[in-house]
């Protein structure tokens, strides 16, 4: 069914459960996978004329290389196919642009799941890149709720039943 996936990342820890995913796809469905970093050139748009650019780029192309190889790594470890790039500009327009140059046809990215004024004011890539594409996008919450990650690191004799639970609310 899938071909090709498209693997936005941005190097954190929080969008390894979406690159989990794709790796998953990708070897159910014998696809090669593509993982792309943008770097964000409006991140630094606003910093001091005066400021080293040249110091701003390596460090920027420096998180962005890691941030592929780790994907690569981790695809090649289980003999998935995989190709890396990064590329400049707006992130949401540079998703759907390389999905579509590379002949990707799913793409698999992480979302914050903002919601409120953080979603208001600080916008979301995931939800620009659904609206963008005419590719199927799958976005993958990048933290689970917080009741399953309290549980997660309780050990389960600690953990109430839900009886006990029950009763404490």
């Amino acid at each position: 069914m899938y071909s090709r996936i498209l693997i936005p990342t941005d190097g954190s820890a929080e969008v390894e459960r979406a690159v989990d995913h794709a790796l998953d796809l990708a070897e159910a469905h014998g696809a090669t996978v593509h993982a792309l970093y943008v770097v964000n050139t409006a991140s630094y748009a606003g910093l001091p004329m005066e400021t080293a650019w040249e110091g701003v780029d390596e460090l920027l192309r420096s998180d962005a290389e890691e941030a592929v190889e780790t994907v690569r790594e981790r695809a090649e470890d289980r003999s998935i196919p995989v190709e890396t790039s990064i590329v400049e500009g707006t992130p949401s327009r540079c998703i759907v642009r390389e999905a579509e140059e590379t002949g990707c046809d799913l793409i698999v990215m992480g979302t914050h799941g903002r919601g409120g004024i953080d979603r208001l004011l600080l916008g979301s890539v995931a939800e620009k890149v659904v609206r963008a594409s005419s590719l199927p996008v799958l976005t993958v919450s990048v933290s689970p709720r917080e009741d399953d990650a309290i549980a997660e690191r309780q050990p389960a004799e600690s953990r109430p039943s839900d009886a006990e639970a029950d009763q404490s609310s």
